[in-house]
């Protein structure tokens, strides 16, 4: 099988030649093997390095994950955006003009030279502060125009050509509904407002599932296999499952379920704890749940996790990357490796990788003892 065929032949609930062994790789690590490189790509980089050690594909680009309402103008929807150095970080401030009102967001990332564009910014001033911000948000945000659809296309067509038999494409789309109206409400609002103001909250969350629906369609049109959604911020440790069920599921599902209908596949992705989750998850029904992460990043067990939705849900994760990859013998990491693809692998719907981003500092020979280490034992 190629690269390709593994992989979906494992969203589709088959049996593959063996596990895909696909490590999530983006610019931490990228600069730490490519020292000196200006420039780092989420695709052609990967591929790149993917040539170099021999394993399975799905890259997962983030040029998408930053909306279009944020980045420039619509009509009676003004954007002002600039980034500038501010000491050793990044700051970005966004300024949003409609007729009713102005709404202002700022965040910032540390400069990491070429990995910077890698990194997370943390908001630290949200786009939306009141009632009458979000009533003025959902009034006026613009639907997305032709012009940047067409961009999008385009774009994830060459992706696909470029990756071809390699693997597959996983574009990160904003985010997951939850998670991004938290970037634009703050965290703590957002998990207040269905007690405060439930009103408010539906309707935020609505406009913000029908404009994901949509925004995320030239992505797939274009040739894009899998829809990259982030999960994290409503997690076992921060929401109850029936907080999840009630005022999170609604709208993850209903995106994903478009996602499928639209001829994707679907990533989710929390990366931490998910134990208490592993029914609601089922429900959910992603193609994808990524990162299966066990203490003390996470509260998960892949065998525990396998035997609850592993006959719907496809697994990816489960080996420490933040210090037992960095730290441990290349003997003790393929001797790892080789336990979680033993419990992962019977009966399909299992992918081989860390827990989360592979990061700088990793020994390039625990890397290789993963990979092969993985590939050998996940024969079926």
């Amino acid at each position: 099988m190629t690269s390709r065929e593994r992989i979906l032949t494992v969203l589709k609930g088959g049996i593959p030649d063996r596990v895909p062994v696909v490590p999530f790789i983006q610019e931490e690590y990228l600069a730490w093997v490519y020292p000196g490189r200006e420039l780092l790509d989420r695709v052609d980089t990967v591929i790149e390095l993917a040539d170099e050690l021999k394993f399975d594909l799905i890259t997962k680009h983030n040029r998408y994950m930053i909306p279009p309402f944020l980045r420039y103008d619509h009509p009676d929807w003004r954007v002002r955006r600039a980034t500038v150095r501010e000491g050793d970080m990044w700051v970005t401030r966004v300024e949003i003009t409609t007729p009713e009102r102005t709404l202002t967001q700022a965040s910032a990332v540390p400069d990491a030279g070429a990995a910077t564009q890698g990194l997370m910014p943390a908001t630290f001033k949200h786009l939306l502060e009141s009632p009458e911000d979000i009533a003025t948000f959902v009034r006026w945000l613009p639907a997305l125009d032709a012009q940047a659809a067409d961009e999008m296309r385009g774009t994830a067509a060459g992706w696909r050509a470029r990756v071809g038999d390699r693997g597959i494409n996983a574009p990160w789309g904003w985010a997951g509904v939850f998670n991004f109206a938290a970037d634009l409400w703050g965290i703590e609002n957002l998990m207040m407002a269905p007690y405060l103001d439930e009103p408010l909250y539906r309707l935020l969350m609505d406009a913000l599932t029908e404009r994901m629906i949509a925004y995320n369609r030239p992505l797939v049109e274009g040739g894009a296999d899998a829809i990259g959604l982030q999960g994290h911020i409503a997690n076992a440790r921060s929401v109850s499952p029936d907080y999840f069920m009630e005022f999170v599921f609604p709208y993850e599902k209903r995106l994903i379920d478009a996602l499928h209908a639209q001829g994707a596949f679907t990533v989710y992705h929390n990366c931490g704890c998910a134990r208490a989750f592993y029914g609601c998850y089922r429900e959910l029904g992603m193609t994808i749940w990524e990162t299966v992460s066990e203490p003390p990043q996470g509260d998960n067990d892949l065998a525990e996790a396998k035997a609850a939705m592993g006959d719907r849900v496809c697994l990816l994760g489960n080996l420490d990357q933040l210090r037992f990859l960095k730290t441990a013998t290349p003997a003790e990491v393929e001797a790892r490796a080789r336990e979680i693809v033993r419990t992962g692998k019977p009966g399909g719907r299992y992918l081989f990788a860390a827990s989360d981003f592979l990061e700088k500092g990793t020994p390039l020979e625990n890397v290789k003892a993963m990979l092969r280490a993985a590939a050998e034992e996940g024969c079926y």
